[in-house]
């Protein structure tokens, strides 16, 4: 199967440039400003822009024991709709995935569902320290540590435990940071205050600034002390930028830092209009910790773009303060939402695709994907950025059926998507085979 790509513009590796691109089978096996081979499909990209298939570093997809809010089939979809083509989900599942028959189990499930990419951390927990150290670097991105127990009985909070997991294994190990002692003090005054129904816009002050930094820079500390390879999942508050750097490549850091697209959208002040649907862990801060985010992202000590996409349902999130879940779906518009901010002047196409496309390919050692280059697997997006829209209702991919940014006009699209170079996503149309493949992992030192 061959399908020739004509007259685009690709943003890729700092650059932006004009060419043809020439898919073979799976791989991109020709870029030339004018390539004249014959073809299977031949797709006219005048006046778009082609970039690396989004690799979104964190997930939520649902699968198993939680698939009435989402499941791997579903939110993969919305995920090749936006742009996504590979993800890295987590393990609070049910059953949490801590141990490598659970995680194998969790592999079987998205070999079968997948339209994209996929790989699944496995978790570490108080007690499973000889179940993490099984696991295989080659085929699975890493371990993931909830340091605040933010959803399930996943907290690690032993201290011997996490110097144990840090020193004993060369996997990357990605947290989620938030200080629980400090979130349960801070829970019991509201509580004593506003009993269970805590108005939301108290979240950030709950789950507040104090809470993130005490826990990621505790466990910044312990990756200095014993070399771990760590990445800090969503942070969100400026204090935390002071504890990330940007005097080295990525390549070269053993510490690394991600963002999620809420955090650079959304501040406390929308909780008036959103109310519950902006309810994540971490929550949204203020505007200075937006301002600073953004400020760490355009300087390179925040190295990936990330959605922690997290659905719930539409009832689930109509609950009182104290029972309503965190988190929201945004596998379909992240790439979208930073587009739109491209078009804002806050930051440039090149910039996006760093952040969002070759980078989480540096830091997770993702074989073979994350850039336009011969000889990679074709997986591609292309986006036209001149076609508004609106996110509604009838638009939407998730199992969920709802979005935060509903009503939000934005002004790029993507039109096509393709998987291992298979057309899977094209003006709407999804394709109903599934061309996912299980992500693979550079070994190194």
């Amino acid at each position: 199967m061959k399908t020739l790509i004509k007259n685009v513009k690709i943003v890729n590796e700092g650059k932006i440039f004009e060419s043809d691109i020439l898919i073979e089978n799976d791989l991109i096996s020709k870029i030339d400003s004018s390539i004249a081979e014959e073809a299977d499909q031949i797709i006219d990209g005048s006046g778009k822009y082609l970039l690396p298939g989004v690799i979104d570093d964190q997930v939520h997809f649902r699968d198993p024991g939680l698939t009435h809010k989402g499941d791997i089939e579903t939110e993969s979809r919305a995920a090749i709709a936006g742009g996504i083509t590979s993800f890295i989900d987590q393990p609070n599942t049910v059953p949490n995935a801590v141990t490598q028959e659970l995680l194998a189990d969790k592999y079987e499930i998205g070999s079968q569902k997948a339209y994209a990419n996929y790989g699944f951390m496995m978790g570490g927990t108080n007690d499973n320290l000889e179940e993490v150290l099984k696991t295989n670097p080659r085929n699975v991105p890493g371990i993931k540590l909830f340091l605040g127990s933010s959803t399930g009985n996943m907290l690690v909070d032993n201290p011997e435990t996490l110097e144990n997991i840090f020193s004993s294994t060369k996997m990357l190990i990605a947290v989620h940071c938030e200080d629980e002692a400090t979130i349960r003090a801070n829970t019991q005054t509201y509580l004593d205050e506003y009993g269970e129904d805590i108005p939301v816009k108290f979240h950030h002050l709950i789950r507040s600034e104090e809470a993130c930094y005490k826990s990621s820079s505790k466990a910044i500390e312990l990756a200095e002390k014993t070399g771990a390879r760590l990445h800090v999942f969503h942070l969100s508050t400026a204090k935390e930028m002071d504890l990330f750097r940007n005097d080295i490549p990525l390549k070269d850091k053993k510490i690394t830092a991600e963002v999620c697209v809420h955090h650079l959208t959304f501040t406390n002040e929308d909780y008036e209009t959103k109310g519950s649907l902006i309810k994540w862990n971490p929550a949204v801060k203020t505007q200075k910790d937006k301002d600073a985010l953004w400020e760490a992202l355009l300087d390179d000590r925040i190295d990936v773009i990330a959605t922690d996409h997290a659905p719930h349902t539409a009832e689930e999130k109509q609950n009182v303060y104290t029972k309503c879940p965190s988190g929201a779906p945004l596998v379909q518009h992240s790439l979208p939402v930073m587009l739109e901010n491209y078009h804002q002047g806050k930051i440039s196409l090149e910039k996006i695709v760093e952040k969002m496309c070759h980078n989480p390919a540096i830091l997770f050692r993702v074989e073979k994907r994350g850039f336009v280059r011969e000889g990679y697997k074709a997986d591609l997006v292309l986006v036209d950025v001149n076609a508004d829209w609106t996110v509604a209702k009838d638009n939407l991919l998730y199992k969920c059926g709802w979005s935060p940014l509903e009503g939000m006009n934005l002004h790029s699209k993507v039109t096509q998507t393709f998987v291992n170079g298979h057309l899977v996503y094209d003006n709407g149309n999804i394709a109903e085979e599934k061309f996912g493949e299980r992500l693979l992992f550079e070994v190194g030192e």
